[in-house]
């Protein structure tokens, strides 16, 4: 049985130039009048490189654009719940026409990749943000990073031809959609749940994936490699903690550890939506839905993303959410439970969390063994008292 199909396609689309037209590609490219991407639009950049944003070829023109934040479908009427953009101010706009061919440069100023603009529009961000986090309250820092970005789209066909060292960095966990695949093929596996983490895994974490391991072939832990909200736990800290726990507690070959270098968005229902869409294009059958998901503060209700999953229609994603309950640790039942199948009263629970344990890090506060795993207290501690 064949793994599950790309979102919307029979084959993986990356943007990537093929190594026999790089040299050539990049000679041109420094050629050209460039633009300086955000961190977020480089991780776009690099996902549309991989194919891990299949089918799109590029940043978005703006009936793409408005179709999403409208109804979460492009123009053509394909499954997308995220505009995928890149932005440039209004004196950068004057000089671009339609047809131009822009280099894409990084803050740092590597060149990763050409534009070839089809499209110039000025995007409204108070309808963006309401259709795409629920607010326009500039606290939510996924607001505020749009309200802050440049006030003019520019749309077009993508070539990408540089990671801007993505896959150096945090190889051999920077696996493309293809790698994992390829992974997946090899173990045999078919039934692949995608458990998404922008944290350290804690207990309930631990507890969710090997629920789902009872189930399934295996599971893809996905690290967030991109940036996040200031006080989250960086990504090479968050491999090492995350990495101790699979070799401690984890079979051999149930889970393989991998990361993609998207910015966190903290859109709440919308970003579980694009999570489930490139993890499908990773070659997962499922997603890992519990509770908060990419949510931030009090903006999202902490089942949202579940719920959203049941408004869309049987056409929209191939791809299926595994839904699980809150857990905890019940010191009654002496383990991890569910609002399922622990009977038990709040006064008996331990509520876990991410942000639980970023204060008690930051308050230089232990963490108990019904938090995390000693091996993983380890790995954060060292970071915390660095």
């Amino acid at each position: 049985m064949p793994l599950i199909s790309p979102h919307a396609s029979k084959n993986l689309k990356p943007r990537h130039v093929l190594p026999e037209n790089l040299v050539a590609t990049q000679q041109y490219a420094s050629t050209l009048p460039d633009i300086t991407l955000s961190t977020r639009e480089v991780g776009d950049l690099i996902m549309l490189g991989i194919g891990g944003f299949t089918p799109l070829y590029g940043f978005m023109r703006e009936q793409d654009w408005h179709s999403v934040c409208d109804n979460m479908h492009l123009a053509d009427g394909v499954f997308w719940p995220i505009p995928i953009t890149v932005s440039v101010s209004y004196e950068q706009a004057n000089n671009i026409s339609l047809g131009d061919e822009l280099a894409l440069k990084t803050p740092t100023g590597n060149v990763i990749g050409l534009l070839t603009v089809d499209s110039i529009y000025e995007p409204d961000k108070q309808f963006e943000a309401q259709h795409v986090f629920g607010t326009t309250d500039s606290s939510h820092p996924g607001v505020a990073v749009l309200m802050a970005q440049p006030p003019i789209n520019l749309g077009g066909k993508v070539d990408v031809f540089n990671d801007d060292n993505f896959k150096l960095r945090f190889a051999p966990y920077a696996l493309t959609p293809q790698e994992t695949r390829d992974r997946f093929s090899q173990l045999g596996w078919q039934k692949i749940a995608a458990f998404q983490t922008r944290n350290p895994m804690h207990r309930s974490h631990e507890y969710l994936v090997k629920t789902v391991l009872e189930l399934f072939d295996g599971v893809l832990i996905h690290s967030l490699f991109g940036n996040l909200k200031a006080g989250d736990v960086p990504a090479d800290i968050r491999l090492k903690a995350i990495n101790a726990l699979i070799d401690h507690y984890f079979v051999k070959d149930s889970v393989i550890h991998s990361g993609y270098p998207l910015d966190m968005r903290y859109a709440g229902p919308k970003e579980a939506l694009l999570h489930a869409l490139f993890r499908q294009n990773y070659g997962c059958s499922h997603l890992i839905v519990g509770r908060d998901h990419a949510g931030v503060g009090d903006f999202y209700s902490p089942f949202a993303a579940q719920e959203i999953f049941s408004t869309l229609s049987a056409d929209d994603l191939q791809i299926k959410p595994i839904k699980i309950d809150w857990t905890f640790y019940c010191q009654k039942c002496a383990g991890m439970a569910s609002n399922k199948t622990c009977p038990h009263g709040s006064n008996d629970r331990v509520l876990i969390s991410g942000t639980e344990v970023r204060r008690r890090l930051q308050a230089n506060q232990s963490l108990p063994a019904t938090f995390s795993r000693p091996e993983v207290v380890e790995q954060l501690y060292l970071w915390a008292n660095r």
